[in-house]
């Protein structure tokens, strides 16, 4: 063999075995954005199951706001059906929407409002809305190094032939504005 051979195949050998880390870090980062969206899926999946709870507290003490109660419902079960972060996100925000109506009702019921059970799930989902923050973060993150390493050249040149695409945000859409302001006290 002659050395240009030797140096040909040498260099065919470095780039199969880069390729071949180039897509498992691809492979890697992909995975891990399957997994950040599983944990977000569990802790929406624990909120969802904590809303009947509620409303079965509140309707004690509030039965006459049917219409409410029935917009919390309404709007639970259309955040267990969504599919895909698009859909949950925009479910979830009007689920938000729901919860924080239900939690102005307390406001007009002050022996709802002294109640342990509806303070202990109220404080439940007060934890899991920071839970669900939290994981939404790392799996934005996820997301953001994955598309960015899908679009990096050289890993672009082959990435969407090996069926590398990139992956939604879970946004916030509307609803970002007012989830990014404060909460004012007043006193």
């Amino acid at each position: 063999m002659s050395t240009s051979t030797i140096i040909v195949i040498a260099v065919i050998v470095v780039i199969v075995l880069w390729a071949i880390s180039v897509y498992n870090g691809l492979v890697t980062m992909r995975q891990r954005v399957n997994q950040a969206f599983a944990d977000v899926d569990v802790q929406l999946r624990q909120r969802h199951d904590l809303v009947p709870n509620l409303v079965e507290t509140v309707k004690g003490y509030a039965a006459h706001e049917r219409g409410t109660l029935d917009e919390v419902i309404k709007a639970r079960n259309t955040a267990v059906a969504a599919q895909g972060p698009a859909q949950q996100a925009a479910a979830e925000n009007m689920l938000s929407g729901a919860l924080r109506q239900l939690f102005a009702l307390s406001e007009a019921y002050p022996d709802l409002k002294a109640n342990t059970q509806f303070q202990q799930l109220q404080n439940e989902l007060a934890d899991l809305e920071n839970k669900i923050a939290a994981s939404r973060r790392f799996f934005n993150n996820a997301v953001q190094e994955y598309n960015t390493s899908i679009q990096r050249f050289p890993a672009a040149l082959f990435a969407t032939s090996f069926g590398f695409t990139p992956k939604d945000f879970f946004d916030l859409g509307a609803d970002r504005q007012a989830e990014l302001q404060a909460p004012q006290v007043k006193f």
